[in-house]
């Protein structure tokens, strides 16, 4: 089992002047810190307008900043939201495949519909439709990463005559290929497309080994129809994370910024109403108040998201049960509510030396055997994928200023 930090860029209020380009740049170290410490990857969200919730609008530029100050830790956009109203396809495409060249070929692919009326009526997406756009645009994505030049497209929601579709990532055909997920059905959907699931939600164990098996089932069936020409097959779950010596410092070092995370998440995907530039969720979700004497914080294992709260015995008998049930990556919320930057990075300091060393061990053999048992699958279900196109030899783009008529 592998490790990845999934950054949000939560802020609560107040803010100062220089909030934001603090919140940046500490993100920034962290990822640093995280590839020296030997950490797999390093996630950043796409949200638009969840003000205290998440401030990470451009993450491909983030991620691109990351890729200059390091050097193994691969970069995932977790995701790309696709819905053409707020990214048209080809700007997608032409970002990852820069992405992966400032990398060195260390960019992974998640996509998504997104979710908020926030964000969605901003952009005029329409709810009811964002998942057919989503399909239109993943399927129009994996063909310009490959087709030199891409052959065009005509769908209801993405339109574009042919163009070459540049730079080209350095991964070939492209950077492995996920979808965002918070429901066992969401799971389904990624393996019936062949795309690694980033399972963007808070799952026990006994509940993970169950969506495992049906995930991998799926992958292994003829319903198996990869979008990209490529098959990722992966799963990804969540946790919060704040390692220390100490369990009781530990909690009391997160849990009150965990829980404001878990709030605010609520608050934004229905619970709340937002009121544009005067959220004040910190203060109405309770992270600023007081915790009364002697209030118990909630277990560590107590649904999952809590998994990487404690001292590092704690934390790695619960993550063997994760391991134990298939699951291929840990995503550790580090950076949430006010947690402050030295405490979030003397946590993935204790983490990496005493937690991560007894996975790695284990996880290059279970990767290997994974994939020779998945091999005849993935080259099955690559066989149903339908290739890459061609463009009409005599299609020209015709001439931006037509020159004058003979005799004007």
């Amino acid at each position: 089992m592998q490790f990845g930090l999934f950054y949000e860029l939560q802020l609560p209020r107040p803010w100062q002047e220089d909030s934001e380009h603090r919140l940046v740049q500490e993100a920034l170290d962290q990822i640093e810190l995280a590839d020296r410490l030997g950490f797999d990857y390093a996630w950043a969200v796409e949200h638009h307008f969840l003000e205290e919730y998440s401030h990470c609008s451009a993450p491909e530029v983030l991620l691109g900043a990351a890729s200059q100050r390091t050097s193994r830790i691969r970069l995932g956009q977790g995701i790309a939201v696709l819905p053409p109203g707020i990214n048209p396809t080809a700007r997608v495409v032409e970002r990852m495949g820069m992405l992966d060249l400032l990398s060195s070929g260390r960019a992974e692919f998640g996509t998504g519909e997104s979710s908020t009326r926030v964000e969605l009526e901003a952009f005029g997406v329409d709810p009811a439709t964002k998942r057919d756009q989503w399909r239109e645009a993943i399927d129009a994505a994996s063909r310009m990463f490959v087709e030199e030049p891409f052959a065009g497209y005509e769908g209801e929601y993405v339109k574009m005559p042919p163009r070459n579709v540049v730079p080209k990532p350095l991964q070939k055909p492209h950077p492995p290929m996920w979808m965002a997920c918070s429901r066992k059905e969401g799971l389904a959907h990624a393996a019936r497309n062949g795309l690694g699931a980033l399972t963007l939600s808070f799952v026990r164990p006994e509940e993970a080994q169950k969506w495992v098996g049906e995930y991998y089932a799926t992958i292994e069936s003829e319903e198996c129809v990869p979008a990209g020409f490529s098959v990722n097959p992966q799963i990804a779950m969540t946790t919060y994370l704040m390692c220390h010596e100490d369990t009781n410092v530990a909690r009391e070092r997160s849990i009150p910024d965990h829980q404001f995370f878990a709030r605010s998440l609520a608050y934004y995907w229905g619970l709340g109403s937002p009121a544009p530039g005067r959220t004040e969720l910190a203060e109405q979700l309770g992270l600023n108040l007081p915790r009364e004497s002697g209030e118990a914080y909630p277990q560590i294992d107590s649904d999952g998201a809590f998994s990487g709260v404690g001292n590092p015995e704690q934390i790695k008998k619960a993550l063997r049960e994760y391991e134990a049930a298939g699951v291929d990556q840990i995503l550790l919320i580090a950076q949430s509510g006010r947690i402050p930057h030295e405490h979030i990075c003397a946590s993935l300091e204790l983490f990496a030396t005493e937690v991560m060393p007894e996975f790695a061990e284990r996880h290059e053999k279970a990767a290997a055997d994974k994939r020779q048992r998945l091999a005849p699958a993935v080259d099955a279900a690559l066989a149903r994928r339908a290739p890459a196109r061609k463009v009409d030899e005599n299609y020209r783009v015709p001439p931006t200023i037509r020159p004058p008529e003979p005799g004007a």
